[in-house]
């Protein structure tokens, strides 16, 4: 075996290893400074994002933490067939951002991020982003995290026509986002300086 096959193998067992450790969930996920800390990239794809879309990085990072506990393949359980065979999914919501088939169709195209990929956690950031953004046009506030997150489970349309008064459920979620978002905001402006002052978009 050469040694130039050697380099090439050691090189891309390199690469699948650090992009295994890029997919796994943060080690602290109750707080964002320490989750900004050890992933540098996803601090940069926040940034990026709330510069593009003015979403603010505790918002976000809420959204994410409840759609899919930062897990980059998270997928709906499937219902059960006959009570016991697993079946279909209860939906197409894939990734860090549970997006749906359709309205991943619809941020792609109008984003022009056509080889967007749901379990890349920029492209997740980005699209958050962009669907909150839509919120601020109709009088939403970017602090909301509570109503923003009606909205971005059950549609713009769907919240103005307050369907989500028949989902105590689902007011019960948005109430945990709202206090999360809550949660991260002090702990970011307690580290927001010296994350800026690391660089870490050079990363």
């Amino acid at each position: 075996m050469s040694i130039k096959y050697l380099k090439v193998s050691l090189i891309f067992l390199l690469g699948l290893t650090l992009q295994s450790c890029m997919a796994t969930p943060p080690k602290n996920p109750d707080n964002i400074c320490l989750i900004f800390e050890e992933k540098k990239s996803w601090y940069k794809a926040v940034m990026k994002s709330e510069k593009r879309w003015k979403i603010p990085p505790y918002v976000l990072m809420s959204f994410v933490y409840q759609e899919s506990s930062f897990q980059s393949d998270a997928k709906p359980e499937r219902t059960k067939l006959l009570w016991v065979i697993p079946w279909k999914r209860k939906s197409t919501a894939v990734g860090y951002s549970q997006a749906l088939n359709m309205t991943w169709k619809d941020y792609k195209e109008e984003t022009g991020n056509t080889g967007a990929n749901r379990k890349d956690f920029k492209d997740s950031a980005d699209f958050i982003g962009w669907y909150a953004s839509k919120g601020y046009y109709q009088g939403f506030d970017r602090l909301d995290a509570r109503s923003l997150y009606l909205a971005y489970h059950e549609g713009y349309g769907g919240f103005k026509k307050k369907t989500y008064r028949k989902k105590p459920w689902l007011i019960k979620v948005a109430d945990r986002v709202q206090t999360r978002s809550t949660k991260y905001q002090q702990q970011y402006w307690g580290c927001a300086k010296e994350l800026k002052k690391k660089r870490f978009f050079f990363f």
